[in-house]
């Protein structure tokens, strides 16, 4: 079904129903019933219930947390719209406001800022301190506090949140082309989405890369951190914008970097923020797939972008051959689990949600496909590293986001 082209058109599609699941083998399904198996006719005759009471309070708990999820989903663009205007920044700068003083100092209409407020305040991304007047809208006073701060303002905040707000905007603008995907079994191009997604991926892990990544994740590997300090030949494949490849280049001066992605324009920019963070003369970008690295390496890095190709045994490969003998690939994942039971959480429902919108239509975006996902879990990520030829692969340490992988060859 193609996506709707006027409002007549989308409404007769809804009017028409969800299509079969397999149109090639529609109306078999209810022909295999046995035991206590119900047939689709008997169930949707009992309204899908197979026969149970309905528990009224449980449905009431349902809507309630729906709600809840969709004030949300609507919070959500409109906390990175805030970012993007410059509102959190300016009410953390100025102090407590209304929405009148708010708007006077970011420039805007008043009317918009008050509603906005209310919004972030009922989010609680933003603190409601009380009224000037009559209790309304127009005297109510808002500050943030210095936990929101993190949040929302503090750049280098392992905590900053902005372009994970940024990123989640922008995922439902290819909904069309994911509902297309969902019947053909397709994939969407890591390059095929649009510029939010590029920069709030990169906002979005900045900040823990920017805490972890030195501190904590490479000290974990074995022998890593010495060999960096003396100066060897790295490689930061899947590189994106460049922000994990300057944070090492930075604490490791003695080393010569290389970042790769086969994102052109995410590559021009990763090159003019390295030469503004002053590390240009020991990083260089190139403009390549992961399976086409080439030259040879003593540390290769993955931040978060494994899972996103659609061949990660040949990336991983090409960087198995790249790696002298006593080298090391450091692979950084999202957290993840082998046990469904331990996904279903509200950190579990936010990655497989931004998988199904972005890592998994890339990893099924060109042959093999995949489809790693970024919840594959240990066991998964294991086998594609051992069918890369590499001898051990070992989670050398975690935290409640990312998980860090070492291998050996």
């Amino acid at each position: 079904m193609a996506p709707a082209r006027n409002l007549r058109e989308a409404a007769d599609q809804l009017a028409e129903g969800p299509l079969p699941l397999n149109p090639a083998r529609s109306g078999v399904v209810d022909q295999r019933i046995s035991g206590d198996v119900m047939s689709s006719a008997e169930s949707t005759s009992q309204g899908g219930t197979g026969g149970q009471p309905v528990d009224d309070a449980e449905v009431e708990r349902l809507r309630d947390r729906i709600i809840a999820d969709a004030g949300g989903a609507l919070a959500v663009p409109l906390a990175f719209l805030g970012d993007k205007l410059g509102l959190f920044a300016a009410l953390r700068s100025g102090g407590p406001a209304t929405s009148a003083k708010l708007a006077d100092r970011a420039g805007l209409a008043e009317r918009y800022v008050r509603e906005w407020l209310l919004v972030m305040a009922a989010s609680g991304y933003i603190t409601y301190v009380g009224t000037t007047g009559d209790g309304s809208a127009t005297s109510a006073m808002y500050q943030m506090s210095p936990e929101q701060v993190e949040i929302f303002v503090k750049t280098e905040s392992p905590s900053y949140m902005a372009g994970a707000f940024q990123t989640f905007s922008s995922a439902p603008r290819m909904l069309d082309r994911l509902a297309e995907a969902f019947r053909t079994g397709a994939g969407i191009g890591w390059h095929e989405h649009d510029d939010d997604t590029f920069v709030g991926t990169e906002r979005f892990f900045r900040g823990a890369y920017q805490a972890n990544l030195v501190s904590s994740w490479i000290p974990a590997l074995d022998g890593v951190e010495q060999k960096l300090i003396s100066g060897v030949r790295a490689a930061d494949v899947g590189c994106g914008l460049g922000a994990s490849t300057i944070i090492l280049a930075k604490a490791y001066p003695a080393t010569e970097w290389v970042g790769v992605d086969y994102h052109e324009p995410s590559v021009e920019l990763a090159r003019s923020r390295a030469a503004e963070a002053g590390v240009g003369d020991r990083v260089t970008f190139q403009v390549a797939s992961a399976s086409q690295l080439s030259g040879n390496y003593d540390f290769i890095t993955f931040f978060d972008c494994l899972h996103d190709m659609p061949d990660p045994v040949a990336a991983l490969s090409a960087a198995r051959a790249a790696l002298s003998p006593d080298g090391r690939v450091m692979v950084v994942e999202p957290k993840s689990s082998d046990a469904v039971v331990d996904q279903l959480t509200p950190l579990g429902r936010l990655m497989a949600g931004g998988s199904v919108f972005v890592c998994l239509p890339s990893g099924l975006s060109a042959p093999p496909a995949v489809g790693l996902g970024n919840q594959a879990g240990p066991s998964r990520t294991a086998e594609i590293t051992a069918e890369a030829g590499f001898s051990r692969t070992r989670v050398a340490t975690s935290n409640p986001f990312s998980m860090v992988y070492e291998l050996r060859p």
